[in-house]
């Protein structure tokens, strides 16, 4: 268990922040089964910290896309969808050491690698609410600069941005002149930890089947596997 002088020397090393309030940083770091585990002494989790974080993040990602993009709003859309997706901010969170100061439960911390990803993400939004608290706008967009934005020069390299489902449709309209459909065909596990696989057909025909913890994200997955198969039809 790390100890406040922990807390406080993670966020002057990593976040590049002096608290005023530690526990606002300690709060949004702590999840919502670690409170469920310790209810008389902890009372607090991230959940409300992160819905604040997810506004702000969302905000400095599209005030630089708008100030520094002439592109037309659907491109800048998928450009923002790349950048605040799941896997960007998880893997941010990981890359400044989120780890080992999150407090989970036991069960979460035995959790999937899928799981983790997605406490990781919350915990980053969270830990930008706090910041956005504590300190302000102008500190809360310095992490997301730093950790998020830096990253869209890659992301625009190897047109990760490109939305699959979209570029599915586009093809399979114009090469074979049908709509693709999405089928669930699976739901597997308890429900807070779901996992979907989805088949994406062009008339009748399985182009591509896919996983994912959403419908949304199966979808995606799927997509991406048709995109595949249309591309070298």
């Amino acid at each position: 268990m790390q100890d406040i002088t922990s807390y406080q020397a993670f966020a002057l090393e990593k976040l590049n922040v002096e608290f005023s309030d530690i526990g606002l940083l300690i709060t949004s770091l702590t999840h919502r089964s670690y409170v469920n585990e310790h209810r008389s002494t902890v009372k607090d989790h991230n959940e409300r910290l992160e819905f604040l974080g997810d506004a702000v993040l969302e905000l400095v990602v599209t005030e630089y896309l708008y100030t520094n993009y002439k592109e037309p709003e659907g491109i800048l859309t998928n450009w923002r969808s790349a950048l605040v997706r799941t896997e960007s901010i998880s893997a941010a969170a990981s890359a400044l050491g989120f780890e080992p100061f999150l407090r989970l439960s036991r069960g979460e911390k035995r959790g999937t690698e899928r799981a983790r990803a997605q406490i990781l993400a919350n915990s980053f939004e969270a830990v930008i609410g706090a910041i956005y608290i504590d300190k302000g706008y102008d500190a809360a967009k310095e992490l997301i600069d730093n950790t998020i934005l830096s990253t869209f020069a890659k992301i625009l390299e190897t047109g990760s941005w490109l939305d699959a489902k979209s570029r599915v449709q586009e093809l399979a309209q114009s090469v074979l002149s049908f709509t693709p459909s999405y089928k669930v065909l699976a739901e597997d596990g308890p429900d807070h930890d779901k996992m979907f696989t989805v088949g994406v057909y062009i008339d009748t025909k399985l182009y591509g089947k896919g996983n994912g913890p959403s419908k949304q994200a199966a979808q995606q997955a799927a997509a991406e596997k048709a995109l595949k198969k249309l591309e070298k039809s």
